[in-house]
């Protein structure tokens, strides 16, 4: 069943199609009196733009509503299992079971593409010289790229492995504690009613692409550490009085901040947590304890990898930096 992007109040339909697919009209939530999901009307680009700014609707709209079907005004026929209230049963739980292979089907395509683009990067912050020049490549940079992206395959799956397994105790504690304010069913959530932990991974990957997007632009323009004409930029501490003030303004700069660093652990993390607050729908710091036992797992496995995948302890200290945040 979909629910209200607003209120998370849980709905029949979303919408009710008339003689033609484009011929529409938008249901509305019965208990906020707003649209239950104004994102079927949107193009794939404005859900990518909303996704990447972290907009809780279109999260709850991708991982909840995505696939919906629509109520049909027009011919209506119940024959055969649509007939009673038990082939109605059967025939919605037939579809609940297609939609959740569907779901699995959309996590692994997620995962082939974000993790390739993944090892990509790393791969690119591995080996800034090589990526920058096309003809450099060889045999030998081929099976360093295929260590990284079986690096980066593994330590998905650590990361993965480690926020279902937290989030399994998390939402059991948070079962147990509602049961014990005796919480009628009423006032569960419509998240909640509707959670599976299929969901977890699928969460994880669109959270993943702002922080793949920005490491993404980094990779192919990345800043300049010197001025167009060759010469070096310098801090000048001479414009500021206060100590203060100059040491926190040399923080941004390029040789103390990694933006790169900054933007794969802190930037995602947050964007994680983001999109896990939402699935899970508890409080910020148990999300907060499932990302670190997801960091947690990951690190470890990060260290049993490095040196196999970075092929020396330069290149395998890169790539544990980059895997501990």
């Amino acid at each position: 069943m979909a629910i209200c992007i607003t209120c998370t109040h849980p709905i029949s339909h979303l919408y009710t199609v008339y003689e033609s697919a484009y011929n529409l009209r938008l249901e509305q939530c019965s208990k906020c009196l707003k649209f239950a999901d104004p994102y079927v009307e949107h193009d794939s680009l404005t859900l990518l733009l909303d996704l990447i700014l972290l907009k809780r609707e279109v999260y709850r709209h991708l991982i909840y509503n995505r696939g919906t079907e629509p109520r049909k005004a027009l011919g209506k026929s119940k024959t055969g299992l649509e007939g009673s209230q038990e082939g109605a049963d059967k025939l919605a739980a037939t579809k609940n079971r297609q939609r959740e292979k569907d779901r699995w089907w959309l996590i692994l395509k997620l995962a082939c593409g974000l993790i390739t683009v993944d090892a990509f990067i790393r791969w690119a912050q591995l080996n800034p010289q090589i990526s920058a020049d096309v003809s450099r490549w060889t045999v030998e940079t081929n099976i360093v790229f295929l260590r990284i992206l079986i690096g980066c395959l593994i330590e998905t799956f650590a990361f993965h492995g480690g926020v279902m397994f937290a989030s399994y105790f998390v939402l059991a504690f948070s079962d147990f504690f509602r049961s014990r304010r005796s919480t009628s069913p009423a006032e569960i959530s419509g998240v909640r009613q509707q959670f599976k932990f299929s969901l977890v991974p699928l969460t994880i990957f669109y959270s993943s692409l702002t922080k793949l997007f920005l490491l993404f632009l980094l990779t192919i323009w990345r800043p300049s550490a010197s001025k167009p004409g060759g010469s070096p930029y310098y801090w000048d501490p001479s414009y500021y009085s206060s100590s203060f003030v100059t040491r926190a303004l040399e923080i941004w700069d390029e040789d103390k901040l990694d933006r790169e660093w900054v933007v794969r652990n802190v930037l995602g993390g947050m964007a994680t947590g983001f999109g896990l607050r939402v699935v899970l729908d508890c409080h910020p710091v148990f999300t907060t304890v499932v990302i670190l036992v997801g960091w947690l797992a990951k690190t470890v496995v990060a260290g049993f990898l490095k040196n196999w995948v970075g092929g020396d302890e330069h290149s395998g200290d890169q790539w544990m930096a980059y895997s501990i945040p």
